[in-house]
């Protein structure tokens, strides 16, 4: 039987909506849909470019959570209201994923939050040992 449990961040939405930060079933590894809050003080900065790099970290946490790193990601999605804050965040996304070169895909769409301007989920797969 594959291995498959809950990676909790500690945001409230986890607990008021019902899911988890990442879920890891057998090899992969699936990452929710992560916006810029700072779970830990449950605040967000109005800035698009300061939103992508807390998403980021959380995703960055949530991959240690499941013994993995960015270099493990095949997939990564980006939802954003405004698609003309997309490319001032690409200097950032390419930190994290430039080497790695994951399929990616762009969605223009509104998200929970107003004060959210981007949602980043991805999917990795652990490499075996």
């Amino acid at each position: 039987m594959t291995e498959r449990r809950a990676i909790l961040s500690g945001s409230t939405f986890e607990e008021q909506i019902g899911y988890a930060r990442a879920v890891v079933d057998g090899d992969w590894v699936h990452v929710s849909g992560t916006t810029g809050f700072d779970y830990t003080a449950m605040t967000i900065s109005d800035d698009v470019v300061e939103q992508a790099e807390q998403c980021l970290r959380n995703i960055e946490a949530a991959l240690a959570g499941a013994d993995c790193t960015f270099a493990d990601v095949v997939r990564v999605r980006y939802l954003l209201p405004d698609r003309a804050d997309f490319e001032p965040c690409w200097p950032v996304l390419r930190r994290c994923f430039g080497d790695v070169r994951p399929a990616a895909t762009m969605l223009m769409c509104g998200l929970a939050d107003p004060r959210m301007k981007i949602e980043i989920e991805v999917y990795a797969r652990r490499a075996t040992v």
